[in-house]
């Protein structure tokens, strides 16, 4: 007894000794240091042009669904003017260059980009408060994309391909189950816009509305609240 009364005495002097040399075990040796957050990185695009010598006439005109595309790059220039005319900024209250219910504006874009000259191949999203692009994902994904598009393999020549997706809570919180159908409306405006700029340009469009939603979602990690409606590739003609 007296044995293990001094064992106790010792093993309590030697914990209290150990805090006061603070000596303590750390919890950081216990504990993984999670990983850090990938930077992220955000392209500033070049200002966009207002004025052209190709009237919008000529444009409606000679508009066309074109799915041949030939090798060659597009450049930040013109993928700047691309997404200005889609959702660009028109005016400092935040208009855009397509009309939107209630000035709401449910739609977001998307960039896969593939042969863009100073840009490398990923996924971007375009930010129309500041005219840039924040890449979400490394890495060409044209083809994958094609395949989740009913295996359209035209989609995946396009130099690029513009994916829209709709926020329809945007939209519908003002105006209910009606705001869905001004969604779509909103998003014809967008993507005419995007054809008609893209054809002034002398550029290959069309538009594709065949593709499996939960794949196009799951292929560009697209947050779970936005639903795709279109997907467009761009390339110059053959």
């Amino acid at each position: 007894m007296r044995q293990y009364y001094w064992n106790y005495k010792l093993g309590l002097a030697i914990i209290l000794l150990t805090f006061a040399c603070g000596c303590v075990p750390s919890t950081n040796a216990l504990t993984p240091t999670p990983a850090p957050e990938p930077e992220s990185i955000i392209i500033e695009l070049p200002e966009p042009r207002y004025d052209s010598n190709v009237s919008i006439e000529q444009s409606l005109l000679q508009r066309r669904s074109i799915r041949s595309y030939s090798d060659e790059s597009l450049t930040l220039q013109e993928l700047s003017q691309l997404l200005w005319a889609a959702q660009g900024f028109t005016d400092p209250k935040g208009f855009r260059t397509a009309p939107s219910a209630g000035a709401l504006y449910p739609l977001e874009l998307y960039v896969v980009t593939g042969d863009v000259q100073d840009l490398s191949p990923g996924v971007y999203s375009y930010k129309p408060e500041e005219h840039q692009l924040l890449r979400t994902m490394d890495g060409d994904k044209r083809l994958e994309l094609a395949d989740v598009a009913a295996w359209q393999d035209f989609v995946g020549e396009g130099a690029i391909i513009i994916v829209f997706t709709a926020v329809y809570e945007r939209t519908t919180v003002k105006y209910g189950d009606r705001g869905i159908r001004y969604v779509h409306m909103e998003a014809g405006h967008a993507a005419q816009n995007l054809c008609l700029q893209a054809t002034a340009m002398n550029l290959g469009v069309v538009t594709v509305g065949a593709f499996y939603d939960e794949e196009v979602v799951e292929l560009l990690n697209i947050p779970e609240n936005e639903n795709p409606l279109y997907v467009i590739p761009v390339g110059r003609k053959q």
